[in-house]
C-alpha cells in the first residue's frame, strides 16, 4: 500500500515539473525573448537578403577588367498592394499596362504573401525617380543588388556572364541559391562560381503603414552579413588583349598568346567578339537571342571550340617526333623534284622544286616532300608493321596535348582531332595499310583537327625545349594570390632538349632570313621564331595559320593566330602575330602606322559582309573547320604556303 502512495506522488511530482518548465518557457519566449517576434510581426518587419558583391576580376597587371555596380531589384508582395495611379507608376519603371498586369499576374501566381521581383534591375537613375514616390505604391519595395560592368567592353568569351538560376540550379545546389540568385552561366564566372559569388547575409528591416524603412529590427541582432567573393587576377594582359581585337576586326578567327615558362594566356581572342555588356541590364534577354540566332555565331568560342586541320605547321611536330624515333637527323637529306610520289599514281604537290634538302631549309621554307618521305619513315620503316607504326607515331603526337582537351579552366573546350589506327582499319576494311593511305597527316591536313589554343600550347613547348605547363587564365585567386597546384606541374612532351635546336633554327630562318616564308613579318631588335601554314578548307577559301615564340632565347610569348578564309599564312596570320608579339615584348609598335592600319582596316569576312549591329563584331558560320576528307593512295594532294 504504501507503495502504491509512493508511485503516486512520483508521477505527480513528474506532471508538476512538466508543466513549470512548459510555463517558464512560454513566459521566456513571450516576455523576455524577442526571437519569435519576426515571424510574428512579417506585417511591419521584412526579412531581406543581403546579395554579396561578386568577385572583381583583373589583368595581370591588376587592373580592372570586370566590376560591379549598383541596381535595384522592385519587389511586390501582392496582398499587401492596395489602388494607385498605375499609369504614373509605369512610366515611373518604364513598362506599359500591360507589362504591369502580366508581372503582377505572375507575381500573384507565385505567392499573394511571400515578397517577389517584379521589375530587375532598375538603374540608378530610375531608382533615384521612383524613390521619390515609392509610398505611393503599397506592396512594393526595392532591393539593392549589383550587376557586372565591363568598363573596356573586351575579352567577352573570356570573361563569360552571369544570369538568373533556374530550378534545376536551385535543386542541384541543394539550398544554396533561391529565386532571384545570379550565378555564372559561361566563361570564368562559370569556372569560379563558388569563389566569386560569395555568400549572402540577411538584413531584417523595420517599415511602417506606408512601406517606409524605420531601421533595423533589434539594431540588427538578427542580421548576418553578406561576403563578397574573391577577386581574381588573370593572366590577361588587358592592352594586349584589347590590341588583338583590333587587330582581329571584321576577321573571322583566333589570337591565343602564352607565356611558356608559366602556362599562363596572355591574350584570348575569339573574333568575332561582342560587347559584353549587351549581356548585362534589363535588355540582356532580347541581347541574349539576338546574339544567339544570329547566323554568324558570335558567341562561339573559337580559341578553344574551333578545330582545323593544322597545314605546315603541323611539320614542325612530325620533325620532332622523327627525330625522336632516330629515323631523321639534322643531317638528313631528301630530293625534292616539286612534290612527293607515293602508291601508284599518288602525289603531293609542292610549293616549289627545292632539290636536295635538309632538316633545317624543309622547316624553313616549307618542303611537304620532305615530310612526306620523313612520315614514310615513320610509319612504313620503323621495324614494325605500318599499323603498328602508326600507333606509336599517334602516341607520340598526343604527348603535345593534340587530340585531347588540354583542361584549361573554361567550360565547353573541345578534344580536337586526333585520328586512330580503327578508323583507318574501319575505313580500308583491313590493317594492311601503309603510310601512303594518311599520306595527308605528313603536313597536317586530312583527318586532323586541333583547336587554336593546342597550336598556342604546342609553340609553348618547342620554346621550351620539350615541356609545357597546362594553359590557364587565372593566374591567382583571392589576396593570398593562391595559385593552383596543377598550373606549377610540368607536363613532359616526351621529345630529348637535343633535337629542338634545328627546329628552331629553322623556324628562326622562316621570319629572319629572306628565303624564310615569313620574312616580311621580322620584328626588328626581337628574334621571332615561326611558322606559317596555308590550311585547305572543303568549305571556301583556305584558311590563314601561323604559330611562332620570342624571343628565341629566354622565350616571353607562344602564340597561334587563325584567320579564316584569309588565304596564305604570310599574308594576314604571320603579321597579325608579329604585332601582337612586338606589342607584348616592347610595349609599343616600331613598325610605320600603314603597317598596322593595313591590319585593322582589312575586311576579310566572306564577300565583305560588314558586323552585325547586335555584336562588337561579325562571326562566322562556320562552327567546327575539321577536315574530314578521306585520303587515298591515287589522290592529288594540293597544297599551298
Amino acid at each position: 500500500m504504501n507503495s502504491f502512495f509512493a508511485r503516486k506522488f512520483v508521477i505527480q511530482g513528474i506532471f508538476i515539473a512538466l508543466t513549470a518548465v512548459l510555463i517558464i518557457r512560454l513566459f521566456y519566449i513571450q516576455v523576455i525573448s524577442d526571437e519569435y517576434i519576426l515571424s510574428a510581426e512579417n506585417n511591419v518587419i521584412r526579412r531581406l537578403p543581403i546579395y554579396p558583391a561578386r568577385g572583381v576580376i583583373l589583368d595581370r597587371y591588376e587592373k580592372i577588367l570586370v566590376q560591379n555596380e549598383p541596381v535595384y531589384d522592385l519587389m511586390i508582395i501582392p496582398r499587401e498592394v492596395k489602388a494607385f495611379d498605375t499609369l504614373e507608376f509605369c512610366k515611373l519603371i518604364g513598362i506599359d499596362i500591360t507589362g504591369f498586369q502580366k508581372r503582377f499576374k505572375k507575381a500573384r501566381n507565385y505567392s499573394p504573401y511571400k515578397a517577389s521581383i517584379f521589375e530587375k534591375q532598375l538603374s540608378v537613375q530610375i531608382y533615384g525617380s521612383f524613390q521619390e514616390k515609392l509610398s505611393n505604391f503599397p506592396g512594393f519595395f526595392v532591393q539593392n543588388r549589383t550587376v557586372r560592368r565591363y568598363p573596356d567592353s573586351i575579352a567577352a568569351h573570356f570573361l563569360g556572364y552571369i544570369g538568373e538560376v533556374n530550378q534545376k540550379v536551385i535543386e542541384k545546389s541543394k539550398g544554396f541559391y533561391t529565386q532571384g540568385d545570379y550565378h555564372g552561366i559561361t566563361g570564368i564566372e562559370k569556372s569560379y562560381e563558388e569563389l566569386l559569388r560569395g555568400q549572402r547575409g540577411v538584413q531584417n528591416l523595420m517599415v511602417d503603414a506606408l512601406n517606409r524603412p524605420k531601421g533595423n529590427y533589434a539594431d540588427g541582432k538578427y542580421d548576418t552579413v553578406a561576403v563578397s567573393g574573391e577577386h581574381m587576377i588573370s593572366s590577361l594582359d588587358k592592352e594586349l588583349q584589347k590590341f588583338g581585337e583590333q587587330l582581329m576586326q571584321n576577321k573571322i578567327g583566333s589570337i591565343v598568346a602564352i607565356e611558356p615558362s608559366t602556362g599562363e594566356i596572355l591574350s584570348f581572342v575569339s573574333s568575332p567578339a561582342y560587347d559584353p555588356n549587351l549581356m548585362v541590364g534589363r535588355k540582356r534577354g532580347n541581347n541574349y537571342m539576338a546574339l544567339l540566332n544570329d547566323k554568324y555565331k558570335p558567341m562561339f568560342v573559337r580559341p578553344i571550340q574551333a578545330e582545323y586541320p593544322p597545314g605546315s605547321i603541323f611539320k614542325v611536330v612530325n620533325a620532332l617526333v622523327a627525330q625522336q624515333f632516330r629515323l631523321i637527323n639534322e643531317n638528313t637529306y631528301f630530293f625534292c623534284p616539286g612534290g612527293y610520289r607515293y602508291g601508284r599514281k599518288g602525289f603531293m604537290g609542292c610549293t616549289h622544286v627545292h632539290g636536295s634538302i635538309n632538316l633545317k631549309n624543309s622547316i624553313t621554307e616549307s618542303c611537304n616532300t620532305y615530310y612526306g618521305y620523313a612520315y614514310s619513315r615513320m610509319i612504313d620503316y620503323a621495324g614494325m608493321r605500318p599499323v603498328n607504326g602508326f600507333k606509336r607515331w599517334r602516341k607520340a603526337v598526343s604527348a603535345f596535348g593534340i587530340g585531347t582537351a588540354l583542361g584549361i579552366d573554361l567550360p565547353g573546350e573541345r578534344n580536337g582531332l586526333l585520328p586512330t589506327d580503327e578508323l583507318y582499319t574501319k575505313r580500308f576494311k583491313n590493317d594492311q595499310w601503309g603510310s601512303a593511305y594518311t599520306i595527308s597527316l605528313s603536313i597536317g591536313q586530312g583527318e586532323l583537327g586541333i583547336t587554336p589554343l593546342q597550336m598556342a600550347n604546342v609553340m609553348a613547348i618547342v620554346a621550351n625545349r620539350g615541356f609545357f605547363y597546362k594553359p590557364h587564365l587565372i593566374k591567382a585567386i583571392g589576396s593570398k594570390k593562391v595559385i593552383k597546384k596543377e598550373y606549377l606541374q610540368k607536363n613532359n612532351a616526351g621529345i630529348d632538349s637535343k633535337y629542338f635546336n634545328v627546329v628552331i633554327d629553322g623556324m628562326s630562318a622562316v621570319v629572319n632570313q629572306p628565303s624564310g616564308t615569313a620574312w616580311y613579318s621580322k620584328i626588328e631588335d626581337i628574334e621571332m621564331c615561326g611558322k606559317t601554314g596555308t590550311v585547305q578548307n572543303p568549305h571556301g577559301k583556305d584558311h590563314s595559320v601561323f604559330v611562332a615564340f620570342a624571343p628565341r632565347n629566354n622565350p616571353k610569348i607562344a602564340i597561334a593566330v587563325i584567320v579564316e578564309n584569309a588565304g596564305f599564312g604570310a599574308t594576314w596570320s604571320a603579321p597579325i602575330a608579329s604585332l601582337m608579339v612586338e606589342k607584348y615584348i616592347k610595349k609599343s609598335i616600331s613598325r610605320p602606322q600603314i603597317y598596322v592600319d593595313r591590319i585593322m582596316q582589312a575586311n576579310l569576312l566572306p564577300g565583305g559582309i560588314q558586323f552585325s549591329p547586335v555584336s562588337k563584331k561579325i562571326a562566322s558560320n562556320t562552327i567546327s573547320s575539321t577536315s574530314n576528307t578521306n585520303e587515298k593512295p591515287n589522290r592529288v594532294i594540293r597544297t599551298n604556303e
